[in-house]
């Protein structure tokens, strides 16, 4: 963060603290007159917010840092020369595809086969 994106945060800041303090004195006035209709912010208390809002958003943005070109390939070439780790995508890459149910049923009762004749023995 630059020092000028910083002045213009912390300029917000206090201007956002200062707003809603006068705002929390506001109210506690109103309460203790005992004023049956509810009073509305003054005028000054919401142009304050509203200028500490703007003030703390333009030193947050200046204070970003420089965006950065998206290319597809060089995002593509890095997670391949990374090994994959990275990739969002590798669960899709690397799921089964058609299964053979009766191979495998098959797989699965020879198993079962051989577990049965080592269990007789």
């Amino acid at each position: 963060m630059s020092f000028l994106s910083r002045v213009a945060t912390l300029f917000g800041l206090v201007l956002l603290v200062h707003a809603g303090y006068s705002a929390h004195e506001h109210a506690v006035l109103f309460s203790n007159a005992n004023i049956a209709a509810i009073a509305s912010l003054p005028g000054d208390i919401i142009v304050e917010t509203l200028a500490a809002v703007l003030a703390v958003s333009i030193g947050l943005v200046l204070g970003a840092e420089k965006l950065k070109p998206i290319s597809w390939r060089d995002w593509a070439g890095e997670i391949e020369r990374d090994g994959g780790a990275r990739n969002p995508y590798l669960g899709m890459e690397e799921r089964y595809g058609f299964w053979d149910i009766r191979a495998k049923r098959k797989e699965f009762a020879d198993w079962v086969r051989g577990q049965e004749v080592l269990t007789k023995e």
